[in-house]
């Protein structure tokens, strides 16, 4: 892919990469996650090495954790390998997420020809996630899936549906190529999961809660049975300008809180809050850890946790009656 004008100047913005072994995962976390039925499995994300995303995002922060060139052939199964004998055995009903920072779907990032090795590794497992852009979505996913015993998912980045966010996050996608992949992936039988963000640069502050929950609701009319919530981070150098620029106000705590709130009153599919790094999430230090504990329990339970109170949060939101 050809890299336009404001690629090359996002990505000028970047700090510099770590070095990083393209035999080696980056990690391996092991956790319960409601599946897509909306039962308690267990879950185990192997974070891989492979070559970084051709798009360029204004809001990514995954190129960091990606190499400059193709993965290597034989790179990805030897890194499956090492995770799997860190965890040993796997219990019936186990999930495996297969997160490479860019897209699984990219034959310079996944080779084609490493499936069969992979699909081997992941015998275990009745469910497996990978992640892609909607736009290499196509009937490889097809492919790949029959080279598997459990269920392929598919997760793919909706972010925002807000008309002017969206086609100013440099993604190069539309509601369109969304839609297109999602009945590719319906079709073929296989699950789809998406990404929505809560605040998302270009969407004002003031709505950065109801944009968030109008994509999840898109993204669940359009078949996905899974929808994480992240929450928009700082530190890629065009995050920072756009801040600068009044366009991009990062989520707080109670932000997310309340983006996932609404989502589950959608009272459908599954829903859940990344909460990854967030206790670095801005917010109120009285009830920022109450809050994302609260979150835990709704990612784990789907509902009926009851609301926090916090004084310090009722005061500031009482109107100035002087």
């Amino acid at each position: 892919m050809t890299r336009s004008l404001e690629d090359r100047r996002i990505r000028q913005l970047r700090p510099a990469k770590s070095p990083l072994d393209a035999w080696r995962p980056i990690g391996v976390h092991w956790e319960e996650e409601r599946s897509a039925e909306g039962e308690l499995v267990p879950c185990l994300t192997i974070f891989l090495t492979g070559q970084e995303c051709p798009f360029t995002c204004v809001f990514c922060d995954l190129w960091q954790y990606t190499l400059d060139g193709p993965t290597p052939p034989g790179a990805l199964p030897a890194q499956i390998e090492r995770a799997l004998e860190e965890f040993g055995e796997t219990s019936d009903g186990t999930t495996v997420k297969l997160y490479n920072a860019s897209n699984f779907f990219d034959d310079k990032a996944v080779p084609f020809a490493d499936w069969p090795a992979i699909a081997d590794l992941l015998r275990p497992f009745s469910r497996v996630v990978v992640e892609c852009h909607p736009r290499l979505v196509s009937s490889r996913c097809a492919d790949f899936s029959r080279h598997l015993e459990g269920r392929l998912e598919v997760a793919m980045g909706l972010e925002t549906i807000h008309p002017v966010a969206l086609t100013r996050l440099n993604k190069k996608l539309t509601l369109d190529s969304f839609d297109r992949a999602a009945s590719i992936l319906q079709a073929a039988g296989i699950g789809i999961r998406s990404f929505v963000l809560v605040g998302a640069p270009f969407v004002p502050e003031a709505e950065a809660v109801d944009w968030a929950v109008q994509s999840v609701d898109y993204a669940l009319q359009r078949g996905s049975k899974v929808v994480s919530l992240i929450p928009v981070r700082s530190g890629n150098g065009e995050m920072q300008r756009l801040a600068g620029i009044g366009v991009l106000c990062p989520p707080t705590v109670r932000q997310l809180e309340e983006a996932l709130d609404g989502a589950l009153r959608l009272n459908r599919g599954v829903v859940l809050a990344d909460l990854w790094d967030a206790e670095g999430l801005a917010g109120c230090s009285e009830c920022r850890i109450a809050r994302i504990e609260r979150m835990d329990l709704l990612n784990r339970s789907g509902g009926d946790q009851p609301p926090v109170t916090c004084q310090v949060c009722e005061e500031v939101d009482q109107p100035d009656e002087r």
